[in-house]
């Protein structure tokens, strides 16, 4: 499995694409695919067929994946877009924020 820079949960900023400098949370990722689900990003118009879940059918907005090439983690102490280092904290390895030093959680 790979290991991706970015999270479940994470905050992360859109440097390139229709929604780029827009900000969200990540709802999911797909480590195979290099790809990640952001919250309110890339959003796509889905038609659908009456169902349970929506019962007069339609067209439904939904997020689409987005490349993790295309997303920077957001600093936890300055706001800003960043990359991500790694460091070991005795046996522990943890993710930290390269512009300010500040580990991410």
């Amino acid at each position: 499995m790979k290991k991706l820079h970015i999270k479940k949960g994470d905050t992360v900023y859109v440097n390139a694409g229709n929604d780029k400098g827009k900000t969200g949370k990540v709802l999911s990722v797909a480590p195979a695919e290099d790809r990640a689900i952001v919250e309110g990003i890339n959003m796509v118009s889905k038609h659908t067929k009456p169902n349970s879940k929506a019962p007069q059918g339609g067209i439904i907005k939904q997020e689409a994946p987005i490349h993790i090439s295309n997303l920077n983690l957001i600093d936890p102490q300055s706001g800003k877009p960043t990359r991500v280092g790694y460091r070991m904290d005795g046996d522990k390895k943890i993710r930290y924020a390269k512009k300010s030093g500040e580990e991410i959680k």
